[in-house]
């Protein structure tokens, strides 16, 4: 029988007044008044946002995906494309946003579409470079599912790059990670591809 998983949601009252205080002088750095009447309930709004847009930290990507596994035999590629991601760049704690897409070849246990979705989210849901983001999602399903096979490819737009820096806004950066027939099988690898590019 699966064990269930659940999340909480709700905050850390000591977690929020740090980042409350952190953000106020943030504001006074940058000459703002932390007193003036719009902002007097800012940086109580970032710290929740701030713990919602992390809130990857205190989930199990591997409790996650061991809540709902099933024996089956089959062998045929699955497919999950267009999974939204929302992450924030470490490096400068800026967004990225984009697509995941996430195939695996079954080797006797399939496992609930849902939960391929929301393993992406954990490690999404975290300060994140995207090239790590993909090698997460990756092996997270090899170590619980153990599959023929497991591909992931994301493509995001990062606005470290499109709003300050280099500034390039039509920018795209695609990530893969790949392995067992996936990254054997060049005809299993072909078909994935084809399938994400429709």
């Amino acid at each position: 029988m699966s064990k269930k998983y659940s999340q909480t949601k709700s905050y850390d009252p000591e977690a929020i007044s740090l980042i409350e205080r952190s953000v106020t002088q943030t504001l006074e750095a940058i000459g703002e008044d932390p007193l003036r009447e719009g902002l007097l309930k800012t940086p109580h709004r970032v710290a929740k946002s701030t713990l919602f847009l992390t809130r990857g930290y205190g989930m199990d990507a591997h409790k996650i995906l061991r809540s709902a596994l099933f024996e089956e035999q089959n062998n045929q590629m699955i497919l999950v494309r267009d999974i939204e991601i929302y992450s924030l760049c470490e490096h400068h704690m800026i967004p990225f946003f984009g697509k995941a897409h996430v195939a695996y070849i079954p080797n006797g246990k399939i496992v609930g579409l849902s939960k391929l979705a929301r393993v992406v989210d954990v490690f999404a849901r975290r300060l994140q470079v995207q090239e790590r983001l993909t090698l997460q999602i990756r092996d997270v399903i090899n170590d619980v599912l153990k599959p023929a096979g497991v591909a992931v490819t994301i493509e995001a737009t990062h606005l470290c790059m499109v709003m300050r820096g280099v500034q390039k806004q039509n920018s795209i950066t695609t990530t893969s990670a790949m392995s067992g027939a996936f990254l054997n099988n060049p005809d299993t690898r072909a078909e994935f591809m084809k399938l994400i590019s429709r």
